[in-house]
């Protein structure tokens, strides 16, 4: 498994974090709240935490070849939400 993180500059955190749940809650298991959910995807699972600030993103995928993929599909979907604004996604990966 391998794991990476983002933090999300944007005050529209929750709106974000729940936009995204809701829109996979029909197709994969989805848990969350106004300010954390967690999404099992098929290539690994997708946590997501808001606060005033910002949209914190930690992905984990099940196979390391497939990181680089679950986090774009997450950004992307995160970006399409986000029309408005332009945001800036630097993934770190995480030990």
């Amino acid at each position: 498994m391998s794991t990476s993180r983002v933090e999300v500059t944007t005050q529209h955190a929750s709106r974000y974090l729940q936009q995204l749940a809701k829109h996979w809650a029909h197709k994969f298991e989805t848990e969350f709240t106004p300010l954390s959910s967690k999404i099992a995807l098929p290539l690994g699972d997708a946590q997501l935490s808001a606060n005033d600030t910002s949209l914190i993103i930690e992905v984990v995928a099940h196979k390391s070849e497939d990181l680089s993929v679950l986090q774009d599909v997450v950004q992307r979907h995160i970006e399409r939400f986000a029309f408005k604004e332009s945001l800036a996604f630097e993934w770190r990966p995480l030990a």
